[in-house]
């Protein structure tokens, strides 16, 4: 076994003992599969033919999902709406035993939900048709945020890490980004945000993609160079400890500790079947890492393998340690 395949292997041993929080926008995503079979005669569009329903934790619950599947005590902090997705949400949870404490259920607010139809023919992949988004109609005020903001600091000696899954919902307003970088003071803290990511000065390390990097800093990427350019940027503007940008299928970019720089190329096809949920996974796997004592380069390592599992799966997907060994020990073993 080769040095670099052990450790990784030690790492990932040491998922279990990890207790993480995640905090963030909680959201449903449902899919409706089914067979397409004709025209419909009251407008130009395919009519499907039902088949089966799914619903799945997405959003900042698809980041706790990865970590229960691979074996981490997780925290999940945000808010639902008292409707069905919210129960589905809540029930999913406690169905794995973890604790729902900072789970608030908001009258009046609806579960953000995400529901894409999935049509295709028998045997053959499904290709989302149409995607209908709910999201809440009003801000989340002041009593709710004080409640996520009480929660957070009163789980501060029980977790290892923190984990900020912002899509832009408003739950990650500006009083809960104030306890977040206080926590970053005592334990790591990685951001995952879609449009605030300038917002999280302090904290241990953020995982944005290339549009999200490009957002947040100003700069274009033209090229590898300017992918670097801008993990520099952010890195010494937001006093950051590392930057890991993810690229798709031309792999991730990590900055760190002040001005080093790592290149990691995918890992497996770049024939993906389906991105979605894949930043979670990401985020997810390099927190993780860092809790059982990684380095910043060898949680990128271990995320970009996980990225690369959850690619060529259907939907928000989640992996065992089994399968992240498993592909590990193939590229190394």
């Amino acid at each position: 076994m080769k040095s670099e395949e052990k450790r990784f292997r030690e790492i990932i041993k040491d998922f279990s003992r990890a207790r993480i929080a995640v905090v963030g926008d909680l959201v449903a995503d449902k899919y409706i599969f089914g067979k397409p079979f004709k025209l419909s005669r009251e407008a130009p569009v395919l009519v499907v033919r039902h088949d089966r329903d799914e619903i799945l934790p997405g959003g900042a619950g698809n980041a706790v999902n990865n970590l229960i599947s691979l074996g981490a005590t997780v925290y999940p902090v945000g808010v639902v709406g008292k409707d069905e997705f919210g129960k589905f949400l809540r029930t999913f949870f406690r169905d794995r035993a973890i604790d729902t404490s900072g789970l608030f259920s908001v009258p009046g607010r609806e579960t953000i939900s995400k529901t894409r139809i999935m049509a295709g023919d028998d045997h053959t992949s499904k290709q989302q048709v149409i995607r209908i988004d709910r999201e809440p109609v009003f801000s989340l005020d002041s009593r709710w945020t004080r409640k996520i903001v009480e929660y957070v600091r009163s789980i501060r000696g029980t977790i290892d890490a923190l984990i900020v899954s912002d899509y832009g919902y408003g739950v990650i307003n500006d009083k809960v980004r104030s306890a977040i970088r206080e926590m970053a003071a005592a334990l790591p803290v990685v951001v995952d945000s879609r449009y605030q990511l300038e917002e999280f000065q302090g904290v241990t390390a953020i995982t944005p993609n290339e549009s999200e990097a490009e957002l947040s800093s100003g700069m274009k990427i033209r090229g590898d160079r300017d992918v670097i350019a801008i993990g520099k940027h952010l890195c010494e503007r937001l006093k950051l400890k590392a930057v890991l940008i993810t690229r798709g299928n031309k792999g991730m970019v990590l900055v760190h500790d002040r001005d080093k720089v790592n290149t990691i190329p995918i890992y497996g096809s770049d024939e993906v079947t389906d991105v979605t949920g894949a930043g979670d996974t990401v985020t997810s796997v390099f927190t993780l890492s860092l809790v059982a004592g990684a380095s910043f380069l060898e949680g990128a390592q271990l995320s970009n393998y996980a990225g690369g599992i959850v690619v060529m799966k259907r939907g928000a997907a989640t992996m065992t340690q089994e399968e992240l060994l498993a592909v590990i020990e193939k590229d190394l073993g």
